[in-house]
C-alpha cells in the first residue's frame, strides 16, 4: 500500500500554524537556568505539537549562548553520540538536541501508523516549537539555529519562517533542492566512476539513469557511490566519535532507531520518488533573509556541493552572510568539518552582542 503524502503548505499558512502553536506551549522563562554560571544537563520528552518529542538540553554554563541542533537523516538523531561529536562545543555554547517526529526517543515514544504521513511543514512547526520552548525554558530572548544536510533543509525553513526566534542561521552541507542537488550528485559519480574505470559503479549509475527517480531504491545506491568516492579524498571521522551513551546502547533504543530511519528515509523518498524531498527547492521558498546566514560546505561534498549551494548563497539577502569551504571534508562530518562549524558559531554569537 503507498504511504500518501499531504502536500507543502505556502508559508502564509506555515505562520498561521505556527502562531497557534505558540498560543498552546507553557510559559518556563528561566525555569532551568536561575544561575548562569551553572552547568546543565537535561533530557526527558516535552510536549511538542501535539506529541512527546525527545530534548536534551547540555552546557558548561547554562548562561552561554544557546544552539538549537536540528539533525539530518531524515531518522539519524544526533543524541546517542552527541558526547563524543559536540562535547567540546559545551565549553562555549548550551546545546539543545532534539530527536525529530519519527526518530528516535520521539518515534519510540509515538510509534507512527503504517499510513501516517510525514511532512517538512509539520517537522518545521515541531522544529520551531522545539526552540520556542527552549527560548522560554532557559531565559533566552533568540538562539542560535544549526541545521545539517536533512537539518539544514528544515532549519533554514525554521530561520525563514521565525526569524525572531534565532540570532543567526548555520546551515552545515546546506542542501538547496532536489532537482540541482540529484543531479549535479548523479553526474559527478558518473564522471568519477568512468574516469577510474569503476565498473561495478558504472552499472550500477546507469541502471539508474539520470533523476528523477522514481524508485525509493535509487537515492541510497547512488548515496553509498557517493560515500565511496568521498572516502577517497576526506579525513575520516575518529571512530569513537559514534559510541553510543548508556541511555541509548540498548537494544530497545537501538530497535527503535532503525525502525524511525526506515520509516523517515521511506517519507523522504517516497514510494514512487514523491517523497518530501522532491517537492523540495529553496528557489521556490525565497532568497530573503530578516537573519545572518551562514552556509559551511565541505569542498569535497558530491551529495550537497558547494557549487551548487553557492548559486543560491549568491542571491540570498540578509544582514550577514558567509560562505565558508572545507578542505578535506565531504558531506559527513569530520574533525576539520566540525572546528569550522565551531569557529562560525563563535563568529555568529558575536555578531549578536
Amino acid at each position: 500500500m503507498a504511504i500518501p503524502f499531504l502536500p507543502e503548505l505556502p508559508m502564509p499558512r506555515l505562520v498561521k500554524l505556527l502562531s497557534a502553536l505558540f498560543l498552546s506551549l507553557p510559559i518556563l522563562a528561566g525555569a532551568a537556568c536561575e544561575d548562569p554560571a551553572k552547568p546543565i544537563d537535561e533530557q526527558g520528552f516535552v510536549a511538542i505539537n501535539g506529541i512527546e518529542q525527545w530534548v536534551t538540553i547540555k552546557g558548561q554554563r547554562c548562561g552561554n549562548p544557546v544552539v538549537l541542533m536540528v539533525h539530518g537523516g531524515p531518522g539519524n538523531p544526533l543524541t546517542p553520540s552527541a558526547h563524543n561529536v559536540f562535547g567540546a562545543w559545551e565549553k562555549d555554547f548550551t546545546l539543545v538536541h532534539w530527536d525529530q517526529r519519527g526518530s528516535g526517543m520521539t518515534y519510540g515514544r509515538n510509534r507512527p501508523s503504517e499510513d501516517e504521513a510525514l511532512t517538512m511543514e509539520l517537522l518545521v512547526a515541531d522544529g520551531i516549537g522545539v526552540a520556542d520552548y527552549a527560548t522560554r525554558h532557559l531565559g533566552k530572548r533568540k538562539l542560535l539555529l544549526w541545521g545539517s544536510s536533512w537539518g539544514s533543509m528544515l532549519g533554514i525553513q525554521m530561520a525563514q519562517a521565525k526569524p525572531a526566534l534565532f540570532d543567526a542561521y548555520i546551515g552545515a552541507v546546506q542542501v538547496i533542492s532536489y532537482k540541482e542537488n540529484e543531479t549535479a550528485m548523479y553526474g559527478k559519480l558518473l564522471g568519477l566512476a568512468r574516469a577510474a574505470d569503476d565498473k561495478d559503479a558504472i552499472g550500477k549509475l546507469e541502471a539508474l539513469g539520470a533523476p528523477p527517480w522514481t524508485d525509493p531504491r535509487a537515492f541510497g545506491i547512488a548515496r553509498r557511490i557517493d560515500r565511496k568516492y568521498e572516502a577517497k579524498v576526506t579525513d575520516p571521522a575518529p571512530g569513537w566519535w559514534w559510541k553510543p551513551a548508556p541511555p541509548y546502547a540498548t537494544p530497545k533504543y537501538e530497535a527503535d532507531y532503525e525502525a524511525g530511519e526506515d520509516y523517515s528515509f521511506l517519507q523522504f523518498v517516497g514510494l514512487q520518488g514523491d517523497g518530501m524531498f522532491s517537492r523540495y527547492d529553496l528557489y521556490r521558498m525565497g532568497t530573503r533573509f530578516a537573519l545572518p546566514v551562514f552556509f559551511v560546505m565541505g569542498q569535497e561534498d558530491i551529495l550537497s556541493s558547494p557549487e551548487v549551494a553557492r548559486r543560491y548563497f549568491e542571491r540570498i539577502e540578509a544582514p550577514h552572510k558567509r560562505f565558508v569551504v572545507v578542505p578535506r571534508a565531504g558531506h559527513d562530518p569530520n574533525e576539520p568539518m566540525m572546528a569550522a562549524q565551531l569557529q562560525v558559531l563563535r563568529e555568529a554569537t558575536a555578531l549578536s552582542r
